[in-house]
């Protein structure tokens, strides 16, 4: 009886942990099962020497994420939403590129779970964007995204959300517009602009105001620098930039796009 009932547990635990990734291009969305991906031929095992998320090495099963991206070109941009919320806008050339940076979705086996990500928290499955040589492609902690639920091929932040955009007369090279580029690599992921983004995670960045109308500018670096340097709380789930991840010169650059904004309010 107690094996039996061992063997219903197993099954159920089985099923809990199976888990479904819907990738839409464009050309209608598909279903991809955890049993699928693993079964694929191109399915190998890789390793992962700096994971960003579990701070270790890491060997992940794993599908080279452009196999899954059929009729996916360099111009496209794609958007991967996690279950929590979260979104990661990356570029598809990025993923499509050679000889640099690869990326690969890392698929948790349902009798195999990944560790968890910290205490009270769940591992970075079911699906998991992973990258070999992220150096060469310049991938920030925010390309990383984990417990993804869908990846999708949409038009650019640029084109999707107007009212995040600097003024239009603004020189191509200034201050402001290099930031926009910064806020999109690694701010929307978790914020929103002017009432616009996909993100549900952080506060606007400048509805009802932007931080810099209440935070001196060095303390708005230390936020971005180590939030924890500036305000402790147990729910905190901002991460810091360090300046192997955003330069001095990209941090000056986004809080020049932030200040820029401030005088560019749109009410959602």
């Amino acid at each position: 009886m107690r094996l039996v009932i061992g063997l219903i547990f197993l099954v159920y635990a089985h099923l809990a942990l199976a888990a479904t990734l819907t990738v839409d291009t464009g050309a209608g969305s598909r279903r991809l099962s955890t049993e699928q991906l693993l079964a694929r031929p191109d399915t190998r095992d890789i390793q992962v020497a700096g994971d960003v998320s579990y701070h270790a090495a890491m060997r992940y099963r794993a599908v080279p994420l452009k196999a899954l991206l059929e009729g996916v070109s360099n111009g496209d941009h794609l958007q991967f939403v996690a279950l929590d919320g979260f979104t990661a806008e990356i570029p598809a050339s990025l993923v499509l590129g050679t000889g640099g940076a690869e990326a690969w979705l890392a698929v948790e086996p349902a009798d195999k779970p990944w560790p968890k990500l910290g205490e009270g928290k769940p591992s970075a499955g079911p699906f998991y964007l992973v990258w070999l040589r992220p150096e060469a492609g310049h991938v920030g902690p925010e390309q990383w995204p984990y417990q993804v639920a869908s990846i999708k091929v949409l038009a650019d932040p640029a084109a999707r959300f107007p009212a995040m955009q600097p003024a239009p007369g603004l020189p191509a090279n200034a201050p402001a517009r290099r930031g926009f580029a910064v806020f999109q690599r690694n701010c929307l992921s978790c914020h929103t602009l002017n009432g616009q983004g996909d993100a549900k995670l952080g506060p606007d960045l400048n509805i009802p105001h932007s931080p810099t109308e209440y935070l001196r500018a060095d303390m708005l670096r230390t936020l971005v620098r180590n939030p924890q340097n500036l305000r402790r709380w147990p729910q905190a789930k901002m991460p810091g930039f360090d300046p192997k991840v955003l330069s001095d010169a990209d941090l000056d650059d986004l809080l020049a796009y932030l200040k820029h904004m401030a005088g560019r309010k749109v009410s959602p």
